[in-house]
């Protein structure tokens, strides 16, 4: 449940215990191609669309370490609604429900682990909450490494999806299913991605706009297994694909792209290894993570990138 204050032209999240907003700014400010916010003076600048209203957010801290949203643009606030479900957004976006007490529990005592908790103690799995751009995403970023997978995230973006213009500055919207699902593959082939890459997202682009893939769907399946078994039944979705959506826009902590070539290059860095582990060498490093893979995974990224 969504701990926050509705102010109007603000929202305040009450944030939890194990939550530092300057680790998860570093994180999101890896890049310095991304598209999709922009961070100036430790704020965060996003656009959503929300029902019929385009806005502008803002996302700071207070003196109590809980996040402000502001509302910029209009002096008006918006409708109830949208600032319920920005303010759900935003919840999700951070991760704010987990109690990562248990997993830090784990981690402190995991050869693995406890060098990354130490240094990102507070960092969420900063999430993709929309299921069509964490496909895309798990898709561009199929086989490729990461500064060329933003790049064509970015393409994808400018051509197809849409712009809110608040103060001189142009924020993007990412493109919907409907953008994508009346595409032919040359159309696509322009952004210099693979023939296959393109078949994928306007393929799954066509699936959601038909409703034969949803969100919800996926959730209702109730657990891992089977909503990775739905995920890799489409074509282009591997188990790597699937596992990545599942951690970072399903919400389950026990996603594990195990296969992932980052996760490696971190196993092999810490332990100071002169190859890449085997899968085997990986089940059985991570024989204490169960039910927190995708954080374990994720804090591994961070000690690598």
């Amino acid at each position: 449940m969504i701990n926050w204050r509705d102010n109007e032209l603000e929202i305040i999240l009450y944030t939890p215990k194990e939550f530092n907003f300057s680790e998860n700014l570093k994180y999101l400010m890896r890049s310095s191609i991304e598209c999709m916010y922009e961070i100036k003076d430790k704020r965060i600048y996003k656009a959503l669309s929300v029902g019929q209203e385009d806005l502008i957010i803002e996302i700071n801290t207070d003196a109590q370490n809980n996040l402000v949203i502001r509302f910029l643009g209009d002096s008006s606030p918006p409708l109830e609604s949208t600032r319920a479900a920005v303010a759900g957004y935003v919840w999700e976006w951070f991760d704010l429900q987990r109690d990562l007490a248990p997993f830090y529990e784990i981690a402190k005592t995991d050869a693995l682990l406890k060098e990354a908790i130490d240094s990102f103690y507070g960092l969420r799995i900063m999430g993709i909450p929309d299921l069509f751009e964490g496909l895309c995403w798990g898709i561009l970023g199929q086989q490729i490494n990461l500064t060329f997978a933003y790049t064509l995230k970015r393409r994808l973006v400018e051509k197809f999806g849409r712009i809110v213009q608040f103060e001189g500055e142009s924020y993007w919207l990412f493109p919907t299913p409907s953008d994508i699902a009346h595409l032919r593959v040359e159309e696509l082939l322009e952004l210099r991605m693979t023939v296959k890459k393109c078949e994928y997202l306007i393929e799954v682009a066509n699936l959601m706009v038909e409703g034969k893939l949803t969100r919800q769907m996926l959730l209702d399946t109730g657990n891992l297994k089977s909503a990775e078994k739905m995920l890799v039944s489409i074509r282009g979705i591997g188990p790597w694909t699937a596992n990545y959506v599942l951690m970072r826009c399903l919400r389950f902590p026990n996603a594990f792209p195990i296969d992932d070539v980052g996760l490696h290059n971190a196993i092999k860095h810490r332990l100071g290894m002169d190859r890449k582990p085997t899968k085997q060498e990986i089940l059985q490093l991570s024989a204490n993570w169960t039910g927190w893979e995708a954080y374990a995974t994720f804090y591994l990224w961070r000690v690598h990138y």
